[in-house]
């Protein structure tokens, strides 16, 4: 029979996987491959979720993988940006290749059917590796081969179909949103390519025990449970308190829900708030759309005793840094002093040049 794990023990398992009990003297390379990627819609968050998991964090060292190849970023899993490193990005693209076609499905619809998939890589793989384009110069290149096909949903196709990856400075640190891409290929060499079974190990070591539908979830891939039988038959299983099967890999340890959980400061996305299909290990269900809004957009967010407890946001007028806290409830005065003594921490590595840093704290309605 399959042992029965409380929430409580499913939350501070997940939160020692992602590196979220202790901060970690590691490499920041090791903890990237890990955590399989750190979703990057925008530069900034992904060094902040590395500054949380390991001790003395510091800019340049992520800058730096990105300059040297060994870290890229790259349309990944769920369509959506992710740093990953290099090799798992060239043993993973194609497993997670269908998460990418839903991308141009999901965004595009009709505007997407009849394109000739073949011909506009042809036409977009030699542009792409000698010019090095940002994504608006590739939609015209293509619209001069195809003025009559859809300009966005042509240029998508290519995100969708031929792997690319953003070229340095895109990905770094203060840069912005602005980037220019080439082929994967081209960058960083043949693919040596593992299955999904693989991919879903990976995925348990870091977000496990977990469902199917989690990984799902996670992948932005769907029907999935018959590929992976192989896979399901050699791990371990539990159930939730609800009674929802888990699988984990065999040898990995439970973390009693007794273990203290220290203040953590997430970034915007953090793929520990979308990693389940059912987030409540993590984040309440009461809770979720003060972290989840409009458009897609995942907000900062503070882990207090193991679970989403407030939200974040850095603010900068001039030379004063202010972090602005928002509690979802009321806290006791050594929680308050905890997260004020981290929120600094936080605030001076993100405006490292203020003159003053400062938490402010509000308490949501």
């Amino acid at each position: 029979m399959a042992r029965t794990l409380s929430l409580g023990q499913l939350n501070r398992t997940l939160l020692a996987r992602q590196f979220l009990l202790e901060r970690q003297k590691l490499d920041c390379m090791d903890v990237i491959a890990a955590l399989i990627a750190l979703q990057s819609q925008i530069p900034n968050p992904p060094y902040i979720g590395l500054w949380t998991r390991l001790h003395a964090f510091e800019k340049r060292r992520l800058t730096a993988l990105l300059e040297s190849r060994a870290v890229v970023r790259a349309p990944w899993i769920r369509s959506t940006l992710h740093l990953v490193t290099a090799e798992d990005h060239q043993a993973f693209q194609a497993v997670i290749q269908p998460a990418l076609a839903r991308g141009l499905r999901s965004f595009f619809g009709s505007r997407a059917k009849g394109l000739d998939i073949e011909r506009l890589i042809a036409i977009a793989k030699p542009y792409l590796e000698a010019e090095t384009p940002a994504i608006g110069a590739l939609r015209d290149e293509l619209q001069e081969h195809e003025p009559d096909e859809d300009k966005q949903a042509m240029a998508y196709a290519v995100r969708s179909y031929l792997p690319l990856v953003q070229v340095p400075p895109s990905g770094a640190w203060g840069v912005g949103t602005r980037a220019t891409y080439t082929t994967a290929e081209s960058w960083l060499g043949a693919a040596s390519p593992l299955d999904l079974g693989s991919l879903f190990r990976r995925y348990l070591a870091a977000f496990g025990p977990a469902d199917v539908m989690d990984f799902q979830t996670w992948t932005g891939m769907t029907r999935l449970r018959s590929q992976l039988k192989d896979t399901l038959d050699a791990l371990v299983r539990y159930r939730d308190a609800a009674g929802r099967l888990l699988y984990d890999l065999p040898g990995l340890p439970i973390v009693e829900e007794e273990r203290p959980a220290p203040i953590r400061f997430l970034p915007e996305y953090d793929n520990i708030l979308i990693g389940h299909k059912h987030r409540g290990r993590i984040l309440p269900e009461k809770h979720r759309r003060k972290v989840f809004v409009s458009a897609g957009r995942v907000l900062g967010s503070i882990i207090i005793d193991g679970f989403v407890g407030a939200i974040w946001k850095a603010e900068r007028d001039k030379m004063r840094a202010s972090l602005r806290v928002t509690l979802f409830q009321k806290q006791a005065d050594d929680t308050l002093n905890a997260i004020e003594t981290e929120g600094l921490e936080l605030i001076g590595f993100i405006e490292e040049d203020a003159d003053s840093h400062h938490v402010e704290f509000s308490t949501a309605n």
